[in-house]
């Protein structure tokens, strides 16, 4: 049986070797730069989260299938592009009632306190500003699956000190 290629396509997001990733938070400053025009971590559409001391982990949006943040949305606010995943927002329907970032299981939608609605990553139209200048190429796009396999390697690793393996 022949499966169609859309189908078993994998849709990629920005995701992090969190072995890399030393959360100098560069990423998120090209990103507000890119996208809002403004040298200003808070307008940012990847986040770095620090793990307990242990880990950094820059978050930004992974593009689900159906998405529970567009489902949410009683606005309508929300739309998603079936050919990339690509998740939209109109900022003139958006009232930020905070639906969307609640359903958002990966913490991946991002408050704009300027334009007072919700920002989620568009993957830059195609130039990954966050991508191109990470320091420590910690960042890539990768499918669920490499994200999962590069975590549990990056856990076990900062977890299990090298003299007990």
């Amino acid at each position: 049986m022949v499966v169609p290629e859309q189908v078993t396509k994998e849709k990629k997001f920005v995701g992090a070797d969190l072995e890399k990733c030393t959360a100098c938070r560069v990423c998120e400053l090209v990103c507000a730069l890119e996208n809002e025009k403004a040298f200003d971590p808070k307008l940012s559409r990847i986040k770095v989260l620090g793990l307990n001391q242990i880990m950094n982990m820059p978050v930004a949006c992974r593009f689900c299938d159906d998405a529970p943040c567009v489902r949410s949305c009683p606005r309508d606010a929300l739309t998603q592009s079936e050919e990339t995943g690509i998740i939209m927002v109109d900022d003139a329907k958006c009232d930020l009632c905070g639906w969307c970032i609640e359903s958002c299981k990966h913490g991946a939608l991002f408050l704009n306190p300027e334009k007072k609605t919700v920002m989620i990553c568009n993957l830059c139209g195609g130039t990954l500003q966050c991508i191109e200048w990470c320091p420590e190429n910690a960042l890539s796009l990768m499918t669920q699956k490499e994200f999962d396999k590069s975590a549990r390697k990056a856990t076990v690793s900062k977890l299990i000190p090298d003299s007990w393996r």
